[in-house]
């Protein structure tokens, strides 16, 4: 059965009204569950009576919106995922990795690592789920010129030689477990032998395929490339690897830039609201993580301890599930701060940045 007649199950909804919705991006009945009016009205181009009708269906087909018991919830979580990062004692204040269904934060000063964090999530969330991955994809909206292709080469072939072994029989069909171990992939990477380095090259390229990254060249731009990532999120549900993070990076270079002054305070930041609920919407529908960098400000205020802020003030504060603060130490050292979790103790981790990605201290 296709979307459209999915959504012409509802009440009030026949085939040119899901036309609309589906033309508009609203392929499922709980992705027009989650909608609100105003949003359905304006992108799909109904009345807000219609939105309304629609989406009071919608929730009633798709069960979402009403109460649930403590018992449901905590059987419903059992099915988000864990992202790891792969460094031990940051997955462990982390409360086993980055959760999907949620929005993590991170924020520090300009080479502090931010980009590296994300790199390096981009690549471990293809990893099967024994070694910390979701074996899924990854959306990758960029902002800064911050995405490297290089720097995913380098954290792939840095991965330690268990892992590079699994995913090299699982993504290079010609190799099986005996070809895999003639390669010595536990090897230093400047001592492997050309046919190992060849493989490592062909593995990358299938890494990269699953990165899909897009740049943002303004603000308006990014809010449209999100909506995009709900689209190739939607196409890629049923391939094998669907997608499982999304990251922005950095979420507010490009409002703080163009936004300037306290009269355009208030419209920048309900632009950065609802940009952050259609990142989150994403990533609730397909239980993906969603990552976001973010820039930092002094606070001439602060007479004692340190004072960088985030940007973008209590509305990213509340709608950011988990906050991480990542500031730099001596050489490739960085301290990974949790700020904020409404599950999980504030608490600090280290962590070391290094030419084969981020590893423990």
């Amino acid at each position: 059965m296709s979307s459209d007649e999915d959504l012409q199950q509802l009440r009030g909804v026949g085939s040119a009204t899901a036309d609309k919705l589906a033309d508009a991006g609203y392929n499922t009945v709980k992705s027009v569950a989650v909608a609100s009016p105003g949003e359905l009205s304006e992108n799909a181009g109904v009345g807000d009576n219609t939105a309304e009708k629609i989406i009071r269906a919608a929730r009633q087909e798709a069960d979402v919106g009403g109460f649930e018991t403590g018992s449901d919830l905590l059987e419903q979580r059992e099915k988000i995922g864990k992202l790891q990062t792969l460094v031990p004692e940051v997955d462990d204040m982390l409360g086993g990795g980055i959760e999907t269904q949620s929005i993590t934060e991170t924020y520090g000063e300009f080479g502090s690592g931010k980009s590296q964090f994300t790199h390096q999530l981009a690549v471990n969330v293809q990893l099967p789920e024994e070694h910390g991955g979701l074996e899924q994809s990854a959306i990758f909206i960029d902002t800064e010129d911050t995405f490297r292709p290089e720097r995913i080469a380098q954290m792939v072939k840095g991965l330690e030689g268990e892992v590079l072994e699994d995913v090299v029989r699982r993504d290079l069909e010609d190799y099986d477990k005996e070809d895999v171990e003639e390669l010595d992939l536990d090897e230093d990477i400047e001592e492997l032998s050309e046919e190992a380095d060849e493989v490592l090259d062909d593995l990358v390229d299938e890494f990269l395929e699953r990165v899909h990254v897009a740049k943002a060249f303004n603000s308006n731009h990014q809010i449209l490339l999100a909506e995009k990532a709900r689209d190739m999120a939607d196409d890629l549900e049923d391939s094998d690897f669907p997608v499982g993070l999304v990251a922005v990076d950095s979420l507010t270079a490009h409002f703080r830039a163009e936004y300037v002054g306290r009269g355009n305070l208030a419209n920048r930041q309900q632009k950065l609201n609802k940009h952050m609920h259609d990142i989150l919407r994403v990533a609730t529908l397909h239980n993906a993580a969603a990552v976001v960098t973010n820039q930092v400000q002094s606070n001439p205020d602060a007479m004692f301890g340190d004072p960088t802020k985030p940007v973008g003030g209590n509305i990213l504060g509340h709608t950011s599930t988990f906050r991480i603060y990542i500031r730099k130490s001596k050489k490739d050292k960085r301290i990974i701060k949790l700020v904020d979790a409404p599950n999980l103790p504030d608490g600090e981790s280290v962590l070391r940045i290094k030419e084969e990605g981020l590893k423990p201290e």
